[in-house]
């Protein structure tokens, strides 16, 4: 059950939350590519953050990385590169402002670097987990069929209870959002921020 979790042995983790995707002056806000429901999160977010905190939890944020390299040329995948032709030196880049986590949720108590879709893909997540002995992730961010997925997925398979916050993440598309809610229904609950509060107030 959703509702019967030990706030101190649970994270919330937003993915993606950054202001490369969300600022109007990042990476994404530059190239136009925004929607209503994706810079809606933080401030839904924000008050589960609280809370849990407030219960003895942990913030964790995932944070989207293109590994800079010579003369700051980023590592792109080939895939990305054809998706989102805009991007380039300095987006998403470890200490600039756009890979930064928006000031809304900033800051976050845990920061992982990532470099795919899931953020247990090769980063130090499982290692913080593991250390603060937390069994339970409480899951939002972007985008609802890429990161959030895969991230979802990938803690499904290391046996991690997994909640995921049906209105605290988002799509560049509703469709695209409610359709992978539906699939991901079968592994983990999908829960409203405001009944996710509930359970801790």
């Amino acid at each position: 059950m959703a509702h019967t979790i030990d706030p101190k042995r649970a994270a919330l983790l937003t993915i993606d939350l950054q202001n490369d995707f969300l600022h109007p002056e990042g990476a994404y806000g530059r190239a136009g590519q925004t929607a209503e429901a994706i810079s809606a999160l933080p401030a839904r977010i924000k008050p589960v953050v609280d809370a849990l905190r407030a219960k003895g939890g942990t913030y964790i944020s995932a944070q989207f990385t293109l590994v800079p390299g010579p003369n700051d040329e980023p590592l792109i995948a080939p895939h990305l590169k054809e998706l989102r032709p805009f991007l380039g030196k300095g987006d998403f880049a470890p200490g600039k402002f756009g890979h930064n986590l928006v000031d809304a949720l900033a800051p976050a108590d845990y920061t992982v670097e990532k470099v795919a879709y899931s953020a247990l893909y090769q980063t130090r997540l499982e290692y913080i987990l593991r250390a603060l002995d937390i069994d339970t992730l409480i899951i939002g961010g972007i985008v609802t069929n890429g990161g959030v997925a895969s991230t979802v997925r990938d803690a499904h398979l290391r046996n991690l209870h997994t909640i995921l916050l049906s209105d605290g993440c988002a799509a560049f598309k509703q469709e695209v959002h409610d359709a992978t809610l539906i699939s991901l229904g079968s592994i983990c609950p999908n829960v409203t921020c405001a009944e996710m509060l509930e359970t801790m107030t």
